[in-house]
């Protein structure tokens, strides 16, 4: 698995080891109301499932509120 250095990516990281969590979607609002998320899988598959489940998180609710 390739490492990414982002800071969200570290705080979704932290959250997986400190909880003992193999998977982790932080999903947040910035100031100008814009929708984020950072994922993070303990492997290459792990972090691409976690990839497609906020995906799907992501669009639906960005559906519902626009």
């Amino acid at each position: 698995m390739a490492f990414n250095p982002s800071p969200q990516v570290k705080y979704a990281r932290d959250f997986a080891t400190k909880f003992k969590k193999t998977e982790v979607i932080i999903l947040s609002i910035n100031e100008f109301l814009e929708l984020e998320y950072a994922s993070y899988g303990k492997t290459k598959e792990l972090c691409a499932d976690a990839k497609k489940i906020a995906d799907i998180a992501f669009d639906a609710i960005i559906k519902e509120f626009t």
